[in-house]
């Protein structure tokens, strides 16, 4: 065997590795939508979450927001999900203005389609979340964390706008995005799952 020969038989296990490395996604990296970066994974209270997916919501081909679905581990099943007491949080970084009208007459509508069942007591729990919205500014960034000691917190930017007890509401709320009729759309649902 040649040096040259030698050194071709060393040298290509060296560079498949290289490459499969810079092909392989880090496990650090964040994950970046329609130009917005998101944490692969963030920590609320004590409670370590997990990007479990993301999408970008768009209507009539205009871009809303970059949704982002949080849970303490990973999971593609919508109803595994909604049934867990556990924490997790949708993150809404909006691309564009929104009016509070627009935003509660979407819930409500996402209420309607994915819990058809609501009672009075859930729906004032969304007039009191429509009552905390305001205008959202392109920029923005709305979360919607859902603690099973705390209920639903609601917070603009760093402020609190609300908290809203009851796995109930919560449960209601995230199905808006991942119930079997979601707002958004299917392949938004699919994408924030993970899928």
């Amino acid at each position: 065997m040649t040096p040259r020969s030698l050194s071709a038989l060393v040298a290509a296990p060296i560079l498949v590795l290289l490459l499969a490395s810079e092909l392989t996604p880090s496990p650090a990296a964040a994950a970046t939508v329609a130009g917005v970066s998101l944490p692969d994974s963030i920590i609320v209270g004590q409670t370590p979450m997990v990007l479990n997916g993301a999408d970008l919501r768009s209507k009539m081909f205009i871009k809303v927001y970059v949704g982002a679905l949080y849970l303490t581990e990973r999971n593609g099943d919508a109803a595994a999900v909604l049934a867990a007491d556990s924490a997790r949080r949708m993150e809404l970084r909006f691309l564009r203005d929104v009016s509070k009208a627009q935003l509660c007459d979407s819930w409500k509508e996402g209420l309607a389609a994915n819990t058809p069942g609501a009672g009075p007591e859930l729906a004032a729990k969304f007039d009191r979340l429509c009552a905390a919205m305001m205008d959202v500014r392109e920029g923005s960034r709305l979360t919607l964390t859902y603690r099973p000691d705390a209920g639903t917190q609601v917070v603009f930017g760093r402020a609190t706008a609300a908290t809203i007890p009851g796995k109930d509401f919560a449960d209601a709320l995230l199905a808006c995005w991942i119930g079997p009729k979601p707002g958004p759309g299917e392949e938004f649902k699919q994408k924030v799952l993970g899928r």
